[in-house]
């Protein structure tokens, strides 16, 4: 090869690495601004296996799943490899005489005890995943939801009774970025890090308030009123949708639920109770 043509190619070679240099270190200078954005918990192309947790709810949750998928592994390998050895231990060319064994009282034991032995395994850490969900000690922060055909209703008593309703963004009025069928036009803002007691009710038909990044699921009925909590470790914004079919329009009753800091939570509270003020104002006037 030419000095003239190497000595090119080489300098090519080495601005492609100066670019690939710069490009990281770039990714990385930015990374912190990237952070400060805020997680997003929604589904994934692709996805496999459940939603990342960013909660205490969801962490027990993904353990609870862990080990049941660890305990039917076992007993799925251990049926089917008994299922194998039975085909060829005790086929008819091996045993041309069947034997007329019919009881045996120890296996007989064993098929019994071990599953309720196994169940057992199983049952103790799902109630405590029920009861540790099920009520909320020390609430910071209480939350009605209210469930519509089709839209949800937020309301904060302990913040001056402050009430949005949450409806989904149609497909024309999605900005770039934004994830169809999942975003809202008010979403409920919670402070990260904190206790969110949620009270579920239904003014029409069953309903269900389901967040999977944060293992929140709860049903909101008609005349009842149920109690769960959640809370997310981190800022961000986390996605859920109504999982009990109600109507023509269940598949658009999207949830979005912000955490931010608590000095943006209690701007967001004035904010809103300023609007609402408001909106209240030409109500006034006309009477």
């Amino acid at each position: 090869m030419p000095r003239a043509s190497w000595g090119g190619r080489s300098m090519w070679i080495i601005k492609r690495l100066l670019a690939v240099v710069a490009g990281i270190v770039f990714s990385l200078s930015a990374a912190p601004f990237a952070w400060a954005q805020g997680v997003v918990g929604a589904p994934q192309p692709w996805e496999m296996g459940m939603q990342h947790s960013y909660g205490p709810i969801k962490d027990r949750v993904i353990s609870l799943h862990n080990l049941v998928l660890v305990i039917i592994t076992v007993i799925t390998v251990f049926v089917g490899a008994l299922l194998i050895w039975v085909v060829i231990r005790y086929n008819a060319k091996r045993n041309p005489i069947p034997s007329q064994t019919s009881h045996n009282t120890i296996l007989e034991i064993a098929w019994t005890v071990i599953p309720v032995l196994i169940l057992v395994v199983i049952a103790i850490p799902s109630f405590r995943l029920i009861y540790y969900q099920d009520r909320t000690p020390d609430p910071d922060v209480t939350i009605k939801v209210v469930a519509h055909q089709w839209y949800w209703e937020y309301v904060y008593p302990d913040q001056g009774n402050i009430d949005i309703e949450s409806r989904y963004v149609h497909d024309e009025d999605l900005k770039p970025g934004q994830l169809r069928l999942l975003e809202v036009d008010n979403q409920m803002v919670i402070p990260v890090g904190k206790k969110i007691r949620i009270l579920t009710s239904s003014t029409d038909v069953i309903h269900a308030f389901f967040i999977p990044a944060l293992g929140v699921q709860r049903y909101a009925i008609p005349g009842r009123t149920i109690e769960t909590w959640m809370q997310a470790d981190q800022i961000g914004i986390f996605y859920g949708q109504c999982n009990q079919i109600c109507g023509k329009d269940h598949s658009r009753m999207p949830i979005a639920v912000r955490a931010v800091s608590d000095a943006d939570f209690k701007t967001w509270v004035e904010q809103t109770k300023k609007s609402a003020s408001a909106a209240q104002l030409p109500k006034i006037a006309s009477r």
